[in-house]
């Protein structure tokens, strides 16, 4: 297990290249700005015992490339959906609230899965509960595709390292 100044680094330099390569500027007061948000990201993460608990760990494998390329496409399936719902309104558009079970074994699987629905264009993740996700979806299908459960098994395998 790491130490905790270790967590505190190895996330320190994680904010660092993530802010200067998304910045893509090197101009010496938005280095500082940079910096100082660093520097408050890393004492609210402290404050909330971010480094305390085992799901801040970065968690890689191969399979998040399957995942990903999985994820990807149901992105794109649900863009084209949402596409034709918005160039052609007389579409059945039935919006709807479910509940997906909160399968995941962990912290780190429910916020997959949370960011996975989101991300994921006419779905959004509401609310967590320890049992259950509150998911708002644009479409009875939509919904459908949910409950079936295939995002949750698919996050399973990658956090398992299948």
């Amino acid at each position: 297990m790491q130490s905790l100044a270790l967590r505190i680094v190895m996330t320190v330099l994680l904010f660092v290249v993530s802010w200067l390569l998304w910045s893509g500027m090197y101009k010496p007061l938005l280095l500082v700005l940079g910096g100082f948000s660093v520097f408050i990201s890393t004492i609210i993460a402290y404050r909330i015992n971010y480094f305390k608990k085992r799901v801040y760990t970065l968690r890689f494998s191969f399979g998040i490339f399957r995942y990903w390329g999985w994820l990807f496409v149901e992105v794109l399936k649900s863009s084209i959906q949402v596409t034709k719902i918005i160039l052609k309104p007389s579409l059945n558009v039935t919006p709807v609230v479910i509940e997906v079970p909160r399968l995941a074994r962990d912290d780190f699987q429910t916020m997959m899965l949370g960011n996975s629905i989101t991300l994921t264009p006419g779905t959004i993740t509401l609310d967590v509960d320890e049992d259950r996700l509150l998911v708002h979806a644009l479409t009875k299908t939509g919904a459908d595709d949910l409950g079936a459960g295939e995002m949750a098994r698919r996050i399973d395998a990658f956090a398992e390292g299948k």
